[in-house]
């Protein structure tokens, strides 16, 4: 799979267009979906959004692809692998091949820092790169053109000027999710996209492509492709606490906590930033889930035993067009009230099998 080089980063105004209210997804539900049939077919009505999987209490009630869409071929889940990276970082932490959060980042990236930095860049932590809150000038939305077209991405995004001390205001970019890829590399000594496969494969997560930098390392933050039965199976690993569906531990439940804690809110909108993920509440739920150009989306609402997978036109803006925003809902008006009604009257939303 090959992106175009210039490959979109940051949403920008765009409104979905509409549907003829007979679309339907082409997947037939199953007895035990029926009470996620209303949210089934109102996902049907979005003309940007492909597929659709939700999944509760480590059962898959809806697998549904939309206009020729299917959820076993691999897409683009764009900056929905910031979630993902971020997951690798806490996996090398709980091996020890990264010691902490609070550990500089100099002590993998000096040899690529400018001749004369700036001395704010060696207070910046892992820490930091995670929740976005280095202080380095973005080199996401206007930037990013300039950032991939340059011919070291690392050495670019920490040249940039600071814009804030580090551990100040996030500062959304892909080029501190890219820093932690180098890092990755750098602590391993192994590539990030080997790393995906080896300590994510047990969690039935698969990374089929993703996009590499003029020096090799893959892209921390974006043009990653994986189907989105996978990008449900990676909720699905931190809505079981970090096991595999097997039992195996993957993820350790100490990161877990660490990701879902706020550190930070976007300047954007105003939703809550961790460690990768966002947190928000849905119909008053908490709930945390990773974000994607377009629409890629990973949701993960703990207390409803609850992970949805949604993936959408790569194409196509979702942050000021207000699809994302219709996404929330969604998600708060029709799949949460369907999963709870399943908790708390489960004879009455499943069908016998036989």
């Amino acid at each position: 799979m090959v992106w175009p080089a210039g490959a979109q980063d940051a949403a920008g105004p765009a409104e979905p267009a509409a549907v003829p209210p007979d679309a339907r997804g082409e997947g037939a539900a199953t007895p035990a979906a029926l009470s996620f049939d209303a949210a089934r077919e109102r996902a049907a009505g979005f003309a940007a959004l492909e597929t659709l999987l939700i999944a509760q209490g480590g059962e898959t009630l809806v697998d549904a692809g939309f206009r020729g869409k299917r959820t076993d071929r691999a897409t683009n889940i764009k900056s929905a692998s910031k979630s993902v990276v971020a997951t690798l970082v806490g996996i090398a932490i709980d091996k020890g091949a990264i010691k902490g959060v609070d550990q500089p980042i100099s002590d993998f990236l000096a040899s690529d820092f400018p001749a004369d930095p700036d001395p704010r860049l060696a207070q910046v932590t892992v820490g930091h790169l995670l929740s976005m809150q280095a202080g380095l000038e973005r080199t996401s939305g206007g930037n990013y053109g300039a950032w991939i077209s340059s011919r070291n991405w690392v050495r670019d995004a920490l040249r940039r000027p600071f814009v804030s001390d580090p551990g100040g205001p996030m500062l959304y970019s892909t080029g501190s999710t890219h820093l932690l890829s180098a890092i990755l590399t750098k602590a391993t000594g192994r590539s990030t996209l080997q790393l995906a496969r080896d300590w994510l494969g047990p969690a039935g997560v698969r990374v089929t492509d993703w996009e590499r930098d003029p020096q090799g390392i893959y892209l921390g933050g974006n043009q990653m492709a994986m189907t989105p039965r996978s990008l449900l199976a990676f909720g699905e690993l931190y809505r079981r606490g970090g096991l595999a569906a097997d039992g195996t531990r993957v993820l350790s439940e100490r990161w877990i906590a660490e990701s879902w804690t706020p550190r930070t809110t976007s300047r954007f909108h105003d939703g809550r930033y961790g460690y990768g993920w966002f947190i928000d509440r849905f119909a008053g739920h908490e709930g945390r889930y990773g974000w994607g150009y377009g629409g890629q989306m990973i949701y993960v609402i703990p207390d409803l035993q609850l992970t949805v997978a949604i993936t959408s036109d790569e194409t196509q803006p979702s942050a000021r067009s207000g699809y994302v925003a219709d996404l929330h809902r969604l998600v708060s008006e029709t799949i949460v009230p369907a999963a709870e009604a399943r908790l708390a009257f489960p004879a009455a939303t499943s069908l016998p099998k036989s």
